[in-house]
């Protein structure tokens, strides 16, 4: 089965729940083989809002990239997502950030995730439970890009498996 890395964030209402309430909508697709630590992070882009709880985990799938994409958008939607404005507060967020190698350049959906190595709350769980991650369009290890991205991630706990 093809595998996958996706983030995952919240900073509405209660944030855990509405991640494990998407962890367990999340069987009906594939298979959660692993799930970084959880980290509290300040909101990018618009920073006037709650801390988010985010986190990035490894997905087998046998979807491809846009069927994902739609799964994951319905997942938010049944856990009681809102429409709001870009980067606004979000009850749940799932991020594509890599498919396998796949390079996806759509206007719905980029593969690798546009910013994918200028967050910290995308690149430093993904590579804590993928350190040899490799970005698709550069060829470089995403361990390069740590040197050039502030970690201002804060642990807030750890998921038993699931």
């Amino acid at each position: 089965m093809p595998l996958c890395y996706i983030a995952f964030g919240s900073n509405v209402g209660d944030r855990l729940s509405y991640i494990l309430k998407a962890f367990e909508l999340l069987k009906n697709f594939g298979q959660i083989r692993k799930v970084s630590t959880l980290y509290v992070s300040q909101a990018w882009g618009r920073t006037n809002q709650p801390d988010f709880i985010n986190g990035v985990f490894e997905f087998a799938t046998d979807f491809e990239p846009i069927r994902l994409l739609k799964a994951l958008k319905n997942i938010e939607s049944t856990c009681g997502r809102k429409p709001r404005e870009r980067w606004g507060p979000r009850e749940i967020d799932l991020d594509i950030l890599l498919y396998e190698d796949h390079i996806l350049m759509l206007s719905f959906l980029r593969i690798p995730h546009l910013y994918l190595t200028q967050r910290d709350f995308f690149l430093f769980p993904l590579l804590e439970i993928c350190p040899e991650a490799v970005h698709p369009i550069s060829g470089q290890p995403l361990k390069t890009y740590m040197k050039s991205l502030e970690n201002n991630l804060k642990p807030f706990a750890c998921l038993l498996p699931l």
